[in-house]
């Protein structure tokens, strides 16, 4: 059974239908906070992982290589734990984060501005202006991470294979859209040939993270791909005596058979 992904703004119904979807399929439901509990087994502190995911550009901007190095790892994390399949992850870039791995059913969840204030007032116990206060500073945070992050306007409706407004659909109906396009879509059957391209995609994912966290390796930034086992690595080393390292990195993470490092650029000569 397939991977859902679902992504949404603040107080918009995510988290409803998250569930009411976990009620009818049967699939587990994860959030970010269980991303990040599982990213910090690479030693990284959730309370860091925490900020890279909610704070807007200026707080990685001031550290550039710190980007590169918790999206590694956060990719990793979220890639194994949706791996099994069955599974419906609510939190911000999800599809984005997964992009490269096998398909996945990317839903978006608008809801009306008065829907969202009264959700943010019920909730939080917060007035009306502090509402709108709240979800326009979550939102703009939100628009600028995936902006800076990957280029793209997480609001853009390409980025996703339904949108759903619940201004007129409640969550029962909602749910039961999602539903029928995760039993009456072929490409989200996540069947034998996709679930083996999702663990090329794990394997891959934690070849990255496992770069990215070693001493001798982690002021890297290069590309991973893996296919039946074969692990590829591109892009630039700073010292042509990190090529073993990397390649030792590389067969140390379990479903690795061999790696081939024939696109990593070495130096350029002073």
């Amino acid at each position: 059974m397939p991977i859902i992904t679902i992504s949404r703004g603040s107080f918009s119904g995510g988290k409803a239908l998250a569930e009411c979807l976990r009620r009818r399929l049967g699939f587990r439901t994860i959030d970010r906070d269980v991303i990040v509990q599982r990213a910090a087994t690479y030693g990284v502190s959730e309370k860091e992982l925490q900020e890279a995911l909610e704070k807007p550009p200026s707080f990685l901007e001031r550290f550039q290589h710190k980007r590169y190095r918790y999206l590694a790892i956060l990719q990793a994390a979220l890639a194994e734990e949706v791996c099994p399949g069955k599974v419906i992850y609510h939190g911000h870039a999800g599809h984005l984060l997964l992009k490269g791995g096998s398909p996945v059913l990317r839903v978006r969840v608008i809801a009306p501005l008065e829907m969202r204030i009264k959700m943010a007032q019920d909730r939080l116990e917060i007035g009306r202006s502090e509402a709108i206060s709240y979800i326009k500073k979550v939102d703009e945070q939100r628009r600028r991470w995936t902006q800076f992050l990957y280029g793209v306007d997480w609001t853009d409706p390409s980025l996703y294979d339904l949108v759903i407004n619940l201004e007129h659909i409640d969550i029962p109906r909602a749910c039961q859209i999602v539903a029928d396009a995760v039993k009456g879509q072929k490409c989200f059957e996540y069947d034998e040939q996709c679930r083996d391209r999702m663990r090329d995609f794990v394997i891959a994912s934690k070849v990255k993270a496992n770069l990215a966290i070693n001493d001798a390796t982690s002021d890297l930034e290069v590309e991973v791909d893996c296919h039946e086992g074969l692990v590829r690595i591109a892009g630039r080393i700073s010292r042509v005596e990190l090529v073993p390292e990397v390649e030792r990195i590389a067969m140390s993470v379990p479903g690795v058979t061999k790696v081939d490092l024939s696109n990593l650029t070495p130096p350029v000569p002073d």
